[in-house]
């Protein structure tokens, strides 16, 4: 049961740890892709030289960009879980939050493989991740929409942060449609890739300042 008891476990760690876990294992990918030569050196949050999965589908960056993403898909799902018990309602939150954890473990299961089927399995993965989680999220700030245990500024930090998601998603889709240049196009779209990855990691951090300033804790008895 999730409680704001003094002896109890504190959920705050929880999502900064996504967020840092997600965060290291995509910038350790590139880092290695770059050393080993399997994508160009460049800053791809802003050049798009390369996606998160082409960063992370080669070599030594692809086995330990899986070995780190599979557990924190695992956190992903309990997170959502507690999340739902803190609000108190909107079980919904928690069933999102399980499919886009379980669409996190099924991308990273399969990055780096070869075949149709895989390949099919790693682009929904990754689809229903970010679709499902943002879901997640807005439903998440539905509820906390007035609670006065985190403070307004800081649902207001949320809300921007998911906004700004959503205009990063309506820019990717536009570059598809009016840009004709094609390495133009998968440029732009893995720029907003890795943008999209950061804003993802910022409202987990800023979720974890909310919990914190909540006090919410896990009781183990």
């Amino acid at each position: 049961m999730v409680r704001t008891r003094s002896n109890a476990f504190p959920l705050w760690p929880l999502p900064l740890a996504i967020a840092a876990t997600f965060t290291f294992a995509a910038h350790l990918a590139l880092w290695l892709s770059i050393r080993d030569g399997y994508v160009e050196a460049c800053v791809p949050v802003l050049e798009g030289c390369t996606s998160i999965s082409g960063a992370a589908r080669h070599g030594l960056g692809n086995h330990l960009f899986r070995l780190l993403v599979l557990p924190c898909a695992l956190l992903l799902g309990l997170h959502w879980w507690l999340a739902s018990r803190w609000l108190g309602r909107h079980r919904d939150v928690a069933w999102l939050g399980a499919i886009a954890a379980v669409a996190l473990a099924v991308y990273a299961t399969f990055l780096g493989t070869d075949g149709d089927t895989y390949r099919f399995l790693r682009r929904y993965g990754v689809v229903c991740f970010f679709g499902f989680g943002y879901l997640a999220q807005l439903r998440f700030l539905h509820g906390a929409r007035g609670d006065a245990r985190s403070g307004p500024n800081l649902f207001r930090a949320m809300l921007a942060v998911s906004a700004t998601m959503l205009l990063l998603g309506v820019g990717n889709v536009a570059a598809s449609a009016l840009v004709g240049d094609e390495d133009l196009k998968d440029r732009i779209e893995n720029a907003l890739e890795w943008q999209l990855g950061w804003l993802l990691a910022a409202w987990y951090v800023l979720q974890a300042v909310c919990w914190r300033r909540a006090g919410a804790k896990l009781a183990l008895d």
